[in-house]
């Protein structure tokens, strides 16, 4: 009988820790109202908070400006553009020393984010990352780093000077390669996002500083990528093509972060060129394109790879960069905001909704909002992060020119005078007479040593 009632206590208790753990493991979702600016900054900062979680790169003995594996480093910049964006909407200064950190810690020696000791994954979009992180840092106004440090507006300058020399007619009459380095596989691809991160900083270097030439650079690398077949008749975005095929088999998959950054460009360049009417047109044309990331409810999602669960690391961050620029296009170029805001809305609503995992993790896939999906890591929080934050963008002083109040000091000729191979300590050895001289001794020895070995094997 003893047994009976001890055994009946065990299954109770086992029964109750059961469901306390469930209830732990599904909370409740981020509580999300769109009117109240608190409400929209609480979203961010939990966001924000589960998104930092997975970096140490400020902590003693680690590397700021990297996140652990299976992060790249270009998704460090990514992130810590978020955290600039973060502070813009939010006025939540905590995490700046972390962020200025990172971003000055990852410069490289020629002041151009080519860092030596990131060859091996040094593509042209993942260099433009950081400085968009840069570029971004300017335009609000982030708090600038010491004067004996490189500024934010000469860094992202720096990236440009370092990329225009990179323009390659040798194939396809143009564009950018996909990586810096023949080295690195992927060299012989001219993508789209390499080319779309040139034409969007050339774009907002153009409205910072008024220097016509980055225009001239942002219109060049727009009639490339259009003329090459990159941009279709529907307006959607492809991946890429080969230059060994001479540009004539283009990879017709779709991503966000594509047409994010020829969206935010052409805003841009609409608003550089006094609202002209084809750069309004090509604005108007690229948000019809974008129809095809919001099958459900405008809800966003990322098609290629979100139905079939195939989403990879870099894949689950692309959401957060067409978030972070349909804002951002909203606010260079009013007449969108019609246009955009029921997406962000209901985006941003569907995705409070994911945030239901432990610790109001967030999930990836916001068209399934009935149920956390599971899927976590830096690029749902980001993306989260940056669905939410974008509708304050009413509410925060419009970001700044050279002209209209920008603080950050720029440098026209900020990273020239040294070739890609120089600034990362890439060399190729010289030979001298001492090397010819000692190989051909070396060779002397080996010959001597051969015939020697036949003359005994023959004796």
């Amino acid at each position: 009988m003893q047994r009976s009632i001890g055994s009946s206590r065990s299954w109770s208790t086992l029964f109750v820790s059961v469901i306390l753990l469930a209830t732990q493991m599904v909370q409740a979702s981020i509580d999300l109202d769109l009117e109240s600016q608190e409400s929209i900054k609480k979203a961010a900062k939990i966001a924000a908070s589960g998104m930092l979680q997975y970096y140490t790169g400020y902590k003693p003995g680690d590397v700021p400006g990297n996140l652990p594996d299976p992060y790249y480093w270009w998704e460090t910049g990514a992130m810590f553009n978020a955290m600039v964006e973060y502070w813009y909407y939010t006025g939540d200064s905590q995490w700046n020393e972390i962020t200025t950190q990172a971003l000055l810690h990852q410069v490289g020696p020629e002041h151009n984010y080519m860092e030596p000791n990131q060859t091996r994954t040094l593509g042209n979009d993942d260099q433009a990352f950081w400085g968009l992180a840069a570029m971004a840092a300017a335009e609000v106004k982030f708090p600038n780093p010491p004067k004996d440090k490189p500024q934010w507006l000469a860094l992202a300058q720096g990236v440009f000077n370092s990329q225009y020399p990179r323009w390659d007619n040798k194939s396809c009459n143009g564009g950018l390669k996909w990586q810096v380095f023949s080295f690195n596989n992927g060299y012989n691809y001219k993508n789209t996002v390499s080319n779309g991160c040139f034409f969007n900083l050339a774009a907002r270097l153009a409205v910072y500083t008024g220097n016509r030439t980055y225009a001239e650079w942002a219109e060049k690398t727009w009639d490339w990528v259009y003329n090459v077949g990159l941009i279709s008749n529907t307006w959607e975005f492809f991946d890429g093509t080969d230059d060994k095929y001479n540009c004539t088999d283009l990879n017709h998959i779709r991503w966000t972060y594509n047409a994010g950054l020829f969206l935010l460009g052409a805003a841009h360049m609409y608003h550089f060129t006094d609202r002209s009417d084809i750069w309004k047109t090509r604005v108007e044309n690229i948000i019809r394109g974008l129809d095809i990331f919001f099958p459900i409810g405008d809800i966003m999602s990322e098609v290629a790879c979100e139905p079939n669960g195939k989403c990879n690391v870099d894949q689950r961050s692309f959401k957060a960069y067409l978030s972070r620029w349909m804002s951002h296009t909203i606010q260079i170029a009013p007449f969108t905001k019609d246009l955009l805001t029921p997406k962000l809305r209901a985006s941003a609503e569907a995705a409070a909704l994911q945030c239901s995992g432990p610790d109001n993790a967030c999930g990836l896939r916001w068209n399934r909002n009935e149920t956390f999906d599971g899927s976590t890591g830096v690029g749902e929080q980001m993306a989260a992060l940056e669905i939410f934050q974008g509708h304050l963008v009413s509410y925060v002083d419009k970001r700044v020119t050279a002209n209209t109040g920008g603080i950050s000091k720029g440098d026209p000729n900020a990273g020239t005078g040294k070739s890609d191979e120089d600034s990362v300590g890439i060399h190729e050895r010289v030979i001298s007479t001492g090397d010819r001289v000692g190989a051909g001794i070396l060779t002397a020895v080996i010959v001597i040593g051969a015939m020697s070995a036949v003359y005994f094997m023959a004796v």
